[in-house]
């Protein structure tokens, strides 16, 4: 990427020195659109609604803390990503309104991927943790440590090239966005072959699951969890591809990065389906407080002091 082939970001970087909209015509802005003020709106109102319906489940299922947590900061990262794409509404030059949307929208994805993890654990109890090729507890070390580092690496490269004032810097901060991107990509790869691994033995075992929580095996409301967190997980995996084929293009007249159509199809649709079918079969009602404590006698029983929270 050639630095002259790009002025208009280093200097709209500086507020005394870059394009306003009376200089300027939003084509020359890094995003290349002033994004649509009705969809924007739209998601932001339905990732705040999906973080205040998380907030009360939270705190109806109190022992789905860690989930709460992590599906209320995706939820927050989401809805203030969508206040940030107003301000480039308003201002496609907002250097707050960019530096917010860069930040903010490209790790918000990795705190839901956090929750879908870690329900991984509780289905295999469910379910029987001796069919797992890993015991139920080190899902939640594993991947949640590589989401966390994730999330680090994109917060970190966000940083460094929203604030970037040279070239150098900008590859910089990039390149670190995409690792951190590839690395989350990698973990839900893993993270699904792992589960559908375990999908498999389950069915060429069906004979000898879990006894304790047999008829609760067979509810709907246990099977419509199952597909709801499939669909949740296939969502922020195209999202995340999405972002990683955005980055890779560059900054300079990119046109992944420049289609409006593309960003809200590939990571909006996406990411609202995923918090909206966890908000619906959200594991506090899915896995009721008699079942969860059956799957804690069993564990215990088979050996592990684990405490059992989703």
């Amino acid at each position: 990427m050639a630095a002259s082939n790009i002025p208009h970001l280093f200097p709209r970087l500086d507020p005394n020195q870059g394009c306003t909209l009376s200089t300027c015509d939003a084509s020359q802005s890094v995003y290349g659109y002033a994004p649509d003020l009705a969809s924007t709106v739209f998601f932001l109102v339905l990732f705040a609604l999906s973080g205040l319906a998380y907030l009360i489940q939270g705190l109806r299922f109190r022992n789905t803390w860690f989930f709460t947590i992590a599906m209320l900061l995706g939820a927050v990262s989401e809805t203030l990503g969508y206040v940030a794409k107003v301000l480039l509404h308003l201002d496609p030059f907002s250097d707050i309104g960019f530096k917010m949307s860069v930040v903010l929208l490209t790790f918000a994805p990795a705190f839901y991927a956090a929750g879908i993890y870690y329900t991984l654990k509780h289905i295999c109890l469910t379910f029987g943790g001796d069919f797992s090729r890993l015991r139920p507890k080190f899902y939640t070390w594993i991947f949640i440590s590589c989401d966390v580092f994730s999330i680090m690496l994109q917060a970190a490269g966000g940083a460094i090239s929203s604030a970037s004032e040279d070239l150098t810097l900008l590859d910089i901060g990039t390149n670190i966005m995409i690792a951190g991107l590839v690395t989350q990509v990698f973990t839900l790869l893993v993270f699904g072959i792992l589960a559908a691994d375990y999908g498999f033995a389950i069915y060429r075992n069906r004979a000898n699951l879990n006894p304790a929580t047999k008829s609760f095996r067979q509810t709907l409301r246990f099977k419509s969890f199952i597909a709801a967190l499939w669909l949740a997980y296939a969502g922020i995996l195209i999202r995340c591809c999405y972002r990683v084929a955005e980055l890779v293009g560059g900054w300079d007249n990119n046109p992944i990065l420049r289609s409006e159509g593309l960003f809200i199809g590939l990571d909006s649709v996406p990411c609202a389906i995923a918090a909206l079918v966890l908000n619906i079969w959200h594991p506090g009602w899915c896995f009721p407080k008699a079942t969860q404590e059956s799957v804690v006698a069993d564990e215990k029983l088979s050996g592990s002091d684990e405490e059992m929270r989703v």
